[in-house]
């Protein structure tokens, strides 16, 4: 049952149109993760469904009696209302009586396990997204719009927000940078991409794999395009045939590519971020040794005997609850703040950036290119002389975006305005502070292959798990009390060795005077595979590989400019094809992983 229809949605803000001519269903139950670039137009879209601005031109159509509630990006502070104020405050609109309204801030209270009378200002950024969540959905609204939900939140809230929305029975659209919340939820890929929106029945990692087959395939087929235009205006330019009366088809075809090569928008080009690396540093880069920090006598120590060794080429994750003390901790590694007790020593040699999450370093009166150059007009990055607009077009921004002030910069646009800024200087030690909130996929994808292969040495504070996970060697976790703990590996790593720290110990491990480094015991091997089974897996690759040729062939139709202007029959059939692919594409992979894990 569709709950809301999208049709021939058109809008911009007086330039290029960040939708043109978009078409939208979305059902009943569905779990869909909206995907594009920073800028692409995705929050402004989930304004137009939620009905907090109109389209230019189209139609927007919920279903009869659907609500359809969006929880805001951001967290706004300064409210002295209670919990329970807040939420009645999603009610507002509603034609209820006090005591339906009430009874309906009960049930959620209920619900999230949230205290009513709590005031919200005084709440965790963890506990002020989950009250705002609950504001959203005290009506029980059909359809609920999440903007960047996993924002500024501590894993732990992470991970109940993710618990909570499986099971949530409403029909959800979200925004995240977050690849491991994105492919837990998502039933159903809606891209934003050249004012185009495109439909991907499937989760976000065979999303991936169909995303690259469909940009190849436009790839060639814009190249073939382009040879044949070229060939027509050489022949064009021959003269007096190309007048002649039996060839105006040709001169009408000819003006028609030049009018639909004029109107393609081309992929935009990629982020080619690179950092400036210095001399190395020594082998020894901070040693700390009973390291203790408070804020006052009396107070429970944010860091307890902290004994730990930092040398050069180390990538370390920093993880913990909000407020904590993970920034603290920062400032204590690099000598920002006198410890209360032990002591912290630098090797020699270091050359540190810092990234900072508060975004302190930017002014937003200056423009994006005065950020970066300080006065000057050329940059030299890692011994190469580069124009500062030039180095900016590596971090998306356009020479018309470059010029203009740093206030107008969207999230996204401003964590890339920051990494421009401290990756022209060099170094050998990167200090990172939750640097993945905002971006898109894509930029945070390639952020993250960056850091991985970064020379030096690396502090980082993060929340993605998924960046994590590929980055780090080991990972520093607050565990209470003051006390850290160190675990070899990423997130993944650290919560296998966690748990089988509590299946081995029947008690809480005492606090620990210096960092630990726990490894984890090899797992059971599962039964050999049979013959028949190891013959199924033989055969395998090629039937993936049958379908993935189809799955490329149907997205190089949908990619034709006039694909969409066919009868509806003939589209409704290639999506009806494309589903059923992909599903069966799903099954043959998650068959292959079983069997694979199996063989080995």
């Amino acid at each position: 049952m569709s709950l809301l229809s999208l049709r021939d949605v058109r809008f911009s803000f007086g330039g290029e149109p960040l939708l043109d001519g978009v078409d939208l269903e979305i059902d009943m139950g569905e779990r869909i993760g909206l995907l594009g670039r920073n800028g692409a137009g995705k929050s402004t879209l989930m304004k137009i469904m939620a009905g907090e601005i109109a389209p230019d031109e189209g139609l927007v159509k919920p279903a009869n009696g659907v609500r359809i509630a969006r929880l805001i990006q951001e967290v706004p502070d300064g409210s002295d209302h209670t919990v329970s104020e807040v939420i009645a405050g999603g009610a507002a609109d509603a034609d209820l009586d006090e005591w339906q309204i009430e009874r309906a801030v009960e049930v959620v209270l209920s619900r999230m396990s949230l205290d009513g009378t709590d005031r919200f200002a005084t709440l965790s950024s963890g506990m002020k997204r989950r009250t705002l969540l609950a504001r959203a959905l005290v009506l029980e609204p059909g359809i609920l719009l999440l903007d960047e939900p996993t924002n500024h939140l501590d894993i732990e809230s992470i991970s109940w927000l993710e618990g909570f929305l499986k099971a949530y029975q409403g029909t959800l659209v979200f925004v995240t940078h977050d690849r491991v919340f994105l492919q837990s939820l998502a039933t159903r890929i809606i891209e934003v991409d050249r004012a185009r929106l495109f439909d991907w029945t499937c989760d976000y990692n065979t999303f991936l794999k169909r995303k690259q087959q469909a940009l190849d395939a436009e790839e060639k087929q814009n190249a073939a395009f382009d040879r044949k235009l070229a060939e027509e205006e050489v022949w064009i330019r021959q003269g007096i045939k190309a007048r002649r009366t039996r060839n105006e088809g040709r001169v009408r075809a000819l003006v028609k590519m030049r009018d639909e090569r004029r109107q393609r928008r081309e992929k935009l080009g990629n982020v080619r971020m690179q950092a400036g690396e210095a001399e190395r540093s020594g082998r020894l880069v901070i040693e700390t040794k009973n390291l203790t920090f408070t804020y006052g006598d009396g107070q429970q120590p944010v860091v307890q005997d902290l004994s730990m060794l930092i040398t050069r080429g180390d990538k370390i994750g920093i993880i913990g609850p909000n407020g904590t003390g993970k920034t603290t901790l920062l400032k204590l590694l690099l000598g920002d703040l006198e410890p209360t007790s032990g002591s912290v020593r630098h090797g020699t040699n270091l050359e540190v950036i810092y990234f900072d999450q508060l975004r302190e370093q930017i002014n937003e009166e200056q423009t994006v290119a005065e950020n970066v150059g300080e006065g000057q007009d050329t940059l030299l990055i890692n011994g190469k002389s580069k124009h500062v607009i030039g180095y900016l077009q590596d971090f998306l921004f356009t020479p018309e975006r470059a010029r203009r002030p740093a206030r107008y910069l969207s999230g996204g646009e401003r964590n890339r305005l920051l990494l421009a800024r401290i990756f022209k200087r060099p170094s050998n030690v990167m200090v990172l502070d939750e640097p993945t909130n905002d971006l898109d996929t894509e930029t945070l994808e390639l952020l993250e292959e960056l850091v991985a292969d970064y020379s030096g040495t690396l502090l980082l504070v993060s929340h993605d798990r998924a960046f994590l996970n590929n980055v780090v060697t080991s990972t520093l976790a607050f565990e209470g009390d003051g006390v850290v703990k160190e675990y070899d590996g990423g997130y993944d790593d650290y919560v296998r060795q966690r748990g089988e720290q509590s299946a081995v110990h029947s008690e809480p491990d005492p606090p620990t005077t210096k960092v630990e480094r726990t490894t984890a015991s090899p797992d059971r091997k599962p039964a050999k595979l049979s013959f028949k089974e190891q013959k199924e897996l033989e055969a395998l690759p090629e039937q993936i590989h049958e379908l993935e040729q189809e799955v490329a062939e149907l997205h190089e139709q949908m990619a034709s400019p006039t694909f969409f202007k066919q009868e509806g029959s003939v589209i409704a059939d290639v999506n009806a094809r494309l589903q059923e692919l992909n599903s069966q594409l799903e099954t043959l992979f998650a068959r292959w992983e079983t069997l694979e894990t199996r063989q080995t």
